[in-house]
């Protein structure tokens, strides 16, 4: 039995929901207000170059720098103390930064730039605002957390010595936000003493925990399960709202990182959040909208000339209608331009490679080894059913194969499929290794950045170019 269902107070949930992420942010913005302020008062002066805009400026740096190097992350320990050194060296690189702009303005509007030590006050007055405020801060957080009123539920997957050592010390210690709420393992092995917390069962009850007992964290310990069985279960986590801690291996000799966090002496690896749930998801999608769409209006000409070629060429419809997998199991039609002679449905679902098919067309063997078969595809993207980057779909047929032959296939549907791919760009395409396809296509979802897409894009038009197609 699960415990029974949250008992955050409701007036608490959205602050829960978001951790203390907009919290530090409101501190450091009200820090970069008083100290321009406080110049403002001694010092007084408007215009560019005043040192109150200079200051502004040092706050834009500021920010721009603890954001990128991750001081606004959620974090089980927080102490002003422990981020004092990299709040000092991001105050030095935006009093650096804020102070070549001004001199690269100077220069650009042909003024003389002036040093002003005002300026520099001011940077150092927010710089100790900031490290005031977050104190303050971080001791409201763990005063909240030490009543209870910010307690994230958590389950521990691993029931043996090290896992009953982990809920001891996140019962006894709830200033790190966590409330353990049960342990999970196929084969919980016996303990000298008692455990504090009930086993809530094995892996097949891993979904049915997360969802009914509205747990928001889980910690893996060591437990009597397969590592890859392991994974698979980590890897359900990816599409629901959990963040996920590891107890890393000979974890008594494991230096804490700046990085990582720690409870009460353990050492806990945060995995990366999901993909799918990072905040830079939606901006691809927003790429994938904007450019799917520039494309369409951009090649129609192309795409009725083709469509007329098709046409001329053989029988049948010009657009070649396929039912594919997605992401989380959803079928879609797959649009392509048909490059053969039409074929019976059955056929067309569980035949796996036509390359060599007679039965292909002179315009359909050109669109084939162009990719150019693949551009009504671009609505599939528009619409939503696809990506320009991502795993390529499959069949029904072919997914239910796959997904019994080779553990980590079924994991890839935990993002949208795309026009083009990771493994793709390495030649995984046609009749290659289904194993190699389904590692290189997870390797993408678990490494994905903009970054990354944006070099498969790249090298897929290299492709294209060099006639490396089907």
């Amino acid at each position: 039995m699960t415990e029974p269902a949250p008992t955050t107070p409701a007036r608490w949930a959205r602050f829960t929901r978001f951790s203390v992420r907009p919290l530090l942010v409101a501190l450091d913005v009200a820090a970069i207000a008083v100290g321009i302020v406080v110049l403002e008062l001694v010092v007084g002066g408007l215009g560019f170059d005043s040192p109150t805009v200079k200051t502004l400026s040092f706050g834009a740096f500021f920010l721009i720098g603890l954001w990128s190097g991750g001081l606004y992350r959620s974090r089980l320990s927080l102490s002003a103390l422990d981020d004092l050194p990299a709040l000092a060296g991001r105050a030095l690189a935006a009093a650096a930064l804020s102070a070549v702009a001004q001199i690269a303005w100077a220069e650009l509007t042909s003024t003389v730039y002036d040093v002003n030590w005002s300026y520099l006050g001011g940077a150092t007055i927010v710089t100790v605002a900031v490290i005031l405020f977050r104190a303050v801060g971080y001791s409201v957080v763990r005063r909240m957390r030490a009543h209870r009123m910010v307690a994230h539920r958590t389950l521990i997957l691993g029931a043996g010595r090290v896992g009953n050592q982990v809920a001891e010390v996140l019962r006894a210690h709830p200033e790190y936000g966590l409330h353990p709420i049960g342990f999970l393992d196929a084969d919980p092995p016996e303990t000298e003493q008692p455990r504090i917390l009930p086993v809530l069962g094995g892996p097949e009850a891993f979904s049915r925990v997360l969802l009914q007992g509205g747990v928001r964290t889980v910690v893996v310990a060591f437990s009597s399960m397969k590592e890859s069985q392991m994974v698979s279960l980590i890897r359900t986590c990816d599409r629901l709202s959990c963040e996920l801690f590891v107890v890393p291996r000979l974890f008594e000799l494991h230096q804490v990182e700046s990085s990582m966090d720690n409870a009460w002496g353990f050492p806990l690896v945060r995995l990366r959040r999901a993909t799918y749930r990072s905040q830079a998801w939606a901006m691809k999608r927003a790429m994938d909208i904007l450019v799917s769409g520039f494309t369409i209006v951009l090649l129609a000409p192309v795409l009725a000339l083709i469509s007329l070629a098709v046409r001329l060429d053989g029988k049948g419809d010009i657009l070649f209608r396929q039912e594919r997998v997605g992401v989380d199991g959803h079928h879609f039609q797959l649009l392509k331009f048909r490059s053969l002679r039409p074929a019976t449905e059955m056929e067309s679902q569980t035949k796996w490679n036509i390359g060599d098919d007679p039965r292909v067309t002179r315009v359909g063997r050109f669109l084939r080894s162009t990719s150019l078969d693949e551009l009504p595809q671009l609505y599939n993207i528009l619409r939503g059913d696809m990506s320009l980057v991502g795993p390529r779909p499959e069949r029904p047929h072919f997914v239910s194969q796959f997904q019994s032959l080779y553990p980590s296939y079924d994991a890839r549907h935990r993002v949208p499929s795309g026009l083009t791919g990771w493994a793709q760009v390495h030649g995984l395409r046609g009749d290659t290794s289904i194993a190699d396809r389904a590692r290189f296509d997870n390797y993408y979802i678990e490494n994905w950045s903009l970054w990354l897409d944006m070099k498969i894009i790249l090298r897929t038009f290299s492709s294209v170019l060099r006639g490396a197609g089907r």
